[in-house]
């Protein structure tokens, strides 16, 4: 019999947890956040986590406009990638969503947002994620 482990789930519902929650590790010796699931804390390189849930707010630290697309999102540009530092000081690679790149700057306030980002095939499996958007004040 073989050492390979065997995966109890389809890879979609192994990856559900972090695709439909923002999830991350907080290192129990520094407190430290990271985005995601880590084994070691580069910062003090403990191997003490636990899981938390993100914040789910932030605001937009860099960003760009892809006009660009690769093959597989081409009918679906241009978009905008960013990069947004959480409420709690976590960075992540986002989608921004429901607005224009006019509408945007460097500081302005995102949320998070449950979206399509992909299919199998048109009667595959569907694959939603975070995204974020501007945030609507007085709402």
């Amino acid at each position: 019999m073989s050492n390979m482990s065997v995966p109890k789930a389809p890879r979609i519902w192994q990856l559900a947890e972090r695709r439909y929650r923002l999830v991350g590790s907080k290192c129990l010796k520094c407190g430290r956040l990271f985005v995601g699931l880590r084994k070691v804390c580069p910062q003090c390189k403990s191997t003490e986590f636990e899981y938390v849930e993100l914040s789910r707010r932030g605001k937009i630290y860099s960003y760009t406009v892809i006009r660009a697309p690769p093959m597989e999102r081409e009918k679906y540009g241009p978009y905008i990638m960013a990069i947004v530092e959480l409420d709690d000081g976590c960075r992540l690679t986002a989608e921004i969503v429901d607005c224009s790149s006019e509408e945007i700057d460097i500081g302005t306030e995102v949320e998070a947002t449950f979206r399509k980002i992909g299919e199998e095939s048109e009667s595959g499996i569907i694959y939603y994620a975070c995204k974020f958007r501007p945030v609507v004040k007085g709402v």
